[in-house]
């Protein structure tokens, strides 16, 4: 009986393991559906090989094939998500409600400056309201963060800031990814509130029942905000009601505009919308416009012409220091499109965090629809190109870095208009650092590139800006176009800004090698080798000593 038991258990196991998925769809099944995915990708979207290669991506394919028979129900859809998010373009993906159609936890979470919050929750859980989260499932919710990225079709930091916290309460991705041991119908998150820190546990509840706008909490008879209700600052007015407004601060001769997507709404069209708002402007007296898209994911593009043109044709208002745009982690697909008009045509300062896309992107995505398990996968097919290539970003860049506080939100502060209400020019505001150092160098203003580079660098106003990276792209380029002597005046400047970067002092070497400069290279070298002994550019570094010492 205990052979015949065993035996029974072998092919029960077996049988499971191939009817893994949901619909009952077989290991083979769900292999088939990979492929076709594989093919169709390869056959009518090669433009996605921008950011992975196709080598990288059939690897990947091929992991996951040898995978699936192992794997279970839940991980499935998760391990396919995976795959379409290596492509890196928030356009491209498979849908979050897909991922989360077996539940979420009750709860909507916001990353602040100052960490991961229960910006909004459930009643039953009002306890757990405003709570700072530390763990998810035992785990620091830095590294849960970083496990689940992989899922999140992030284009960038900001995307997932914004778009990929969700996933974090999506219990199927959290198993699937490895934050927690089990499958469970429950998640423990260690929290920290009023100085005490907590386990909570919540139960999954139905996607539907997520009551939630512009990534914010909206207040119902189950729901509950952080925030203050008994006021409501200018970006979250009429969140509900109106796609667009504005509203005019006569005591400051402010105009404040609001656009949280770029669709028309069902009483209004964006061209009437922006026909009101120049024949506002053009009848009051506004001396500050500050349009505000933090909150605007897209729609379409088409709709950003009267806009722009409307505000070229008043250089009263077009002015700097008259007219801000703020950004932040929901900008995104066409009021990125809507950004780089802005920067292109107009003296806008932009304040907030970067967008939530690429400068140039991938968008206009077609449905794909998986033909066993029905799941669809969203391709994106179509290159939008705002921006020369070599302009091109990971986002669209603040001049004004301005972030929010848990503490600002839930006391309706707005540090981000109120950075645009107070700006003064005073001379020494650079709207763009890199086009300021450029010019001072090509003026041969050397001593100057030197004092403000290292001012810029240590401003946290430009503190989203890759300064180390954006001053040595900068530097290799005139090495590699043989002005070695300009080249090494700025690697050295990078180097001395930097004094903790091997790949800056790296840098630095070998144009030192190539300007017979042998023994400030070798000096070089050496620093590389005490700051990282054990990596790569040590062991390069160490032959390329040999090397100069043999010379």
């Amino acid at each position: 009986m205990k052979t015949l038991f065993h035996f029974i258990t072998s092919i029960i196991l077996v049988m499971s393991m191939s009817l893994n998925a949901q619909n009952g769809l077989s290991s083979a099944e769900w292999q088939e559906d990979l492929r076709y995915l594989q093919n169709i990708i390869h056959k009518e979207y090669p433009i996605l090989f921008k950011k992975t290669t196709a080598k990288d991506f059939d690897a990947a394919v091929e992991q996951l094939y040898n995978e699936i028979p192992s794997l279970e129900a839940h991980e499935i859809p998760v391990a396919f998500a995976r795959i379409v998010s290596s492509f890196l373009y928030g356009h491209t993906q498979i849908t979050f409600s897909t991922l989360a159609k077996n539940g979420v936890l009750p709860v909507n979470l916001y990353h602040f400056s100052d960490g991961v919050y229960i910006e909004g929750v459930q009643k039953a859980h009002e306890k757990t309201l405003g709570a700072k989260v530390l763990k998810v499932g035992g785990m620091p919710v830095e590294k849960a963060l970083t496990l689940i990225r992989p899922v999140v079709p992030a284009e960038n930091d900001y995307y997932f800031k914004g778009y990929g916290l969700r996933f974090l309460t999506v219990p199927d991705v959290l198993h699937t990814q490895r934050v927690i041991p089990e499958l469970s119908d429950t998640i423990t998150l260690t929290l920290e509130k009023d100085g005490n820190v907590f386990e909570y546990t919540f139960p999954k509840i139905d996607l539907k029942e997520l009551s939630r706008g512009y990534l914010y909490t909206i207040p119902n008879d189950t729901w509950i905000s952080s925030r203050a209700l008994d006021k409501t600052p200018l970006y979250l007015k009429y969140l509900n009601d109106k796609y667009f407004f504005f509203e005019y601060l006569k005591d400051s001769k402010t105009l404040y505009v609001r656009q949280s997507t770029v669709v028309n709404h069902e009483s209004e069209t964006l061209k009437d919308f922006y026909n009101r708002l120049f024949d506002f402007i053009d009848s009051n007296d506004v001396e500050k416009l500050i349009y505000d898209v933090r909150l605007n994911g897209g729609g379409n593009n088409y709709n950003n012409v009267h806009l722009i043109k409307g505000l070229m044709a008043r250089p009263s208002i077009n002015k700097k220091g008259h007219f801000f745009y703020i950004i932040g982690r929901n900008t995104f697909s066409a009021c990125q499109n809507l950004t780089n008009e802005i920067t292109n045509y107009t003296e806008a300062i932009l304040v907030g965090e970067p967008t939530a896309e690429n400068v140039n992107f991938l968008g206009d995505n077609r449905p794909e629809r998986l033909p066993n398990s029905n799941i669809t996968a969203y391709l994106s097919y179509a290159w939008w190109q705002d921006k020369p290539q070599w302009e091109n970003r990971d986002a669209t860049l603040p001049h004004i870095a301005v972030d929010m506080s848990f503490d600002d939100y839930i006391n309706n502060e707005d540090p981000i208009v109120h950075a645009a209400m107070n700006f003064k020019n005073d001379g020494d505001f650079i709207l763009d650092p890199m086009a300021h150092l450029t010019q001072l160098f090509t003026e041969r203003k050397y001593d100057q590139v030197k004092s403000d580079g290292a001012k810029i660098a240590k401003n946290p106003q430009y503190r989203y800006y890759d300064f180390e990276n954006e001053f040595s792209k900068a530097g290799n380029r005139l090495v590699q176009s043989g002005n070695l002597q300009a080249g090494h005046f700025v690697l050295e400047l990078v180097a001395d800004l930097y004094p903790e970067s091997v790949s800056a002092i790296y840098s630095l070497a070998n144009v030192q090698e190539q300007l017979k400069l042998t023994d400030k290279a070798i000096v070089s070298y050496k620093k590389i080798i005490d700051l990282d002994p054990k990596g790569s550019l040590a062991i390069v570094a160490k032959s390329r000593i040999e090397a100069l010492k043999k010379q």
